[in-house]
């Protein structure tokens, strides 16, 4: 099978890579049935989380695995969760995406596994303390297309 990232992508992962601090852990999901970029989105994971050993792609099946998916709230495949990992246990961060993160939204990918890692949304501390108000739960999607 032909590679999705180049030796020059690979090497710009790796580099911004070393800046990662804590391991991390990438869910991805997808469906044998009806799964549009499903082969796509798992190999191009499957290429990211082999350039360091801090990141680690476990993979599932939307119906053979349901109550996982449930559990992280997907719904949809080809989707991927970015969470941390201490030890065993993974920690959902609620960073999610839906479909194949290509384009503009591959550095936005690799950017949420090296804040993952960090363990800091790079958030200011006045929005930090806003959201400390929030009283109830808050679901925040942004959509994009390509053009």
């Amino acid at each position: 099978m032909e590679k999705l990232l180049n030796e020059q992508v690979v090497g710009q992962i790796k580099q911004a890579f070393a800046d990662l601090v804590n391991p991390v852990q990438i869910l991805f999901f997808g469906s044998k049935e009806n799964c549009e970029y499903c082969n796509e989105t798992q190999q191009l994971l499957s290429e990211i989380s082999a350039t360091d050993e801090k990141v680690s792609l476990s993979q599932y099946d939307l119906n053979d695995d349901a109550a996982i998916a449930a559990q992280y709230k997907v719904d949809k495949a080809p989707a991927i969760v970015v969470a941390s990992k201490d030890g065993e246990q993974i920690v959902d961060l609620g960073v999610q995406f839906s479909g194949i993160p290509a384009g503009y939204e591959f550095s936005t990918l690799i950017t949420d596994i090296i804040l993952a890692s960090k363990r800091d949304s790079g958030l200011g501390a006045a929005t930090r303390e806003f959201l400390k108000t929030l009283t109830q739960p808050l679901l925040l999607q942004v959509f994009v297309t390509p053009t």
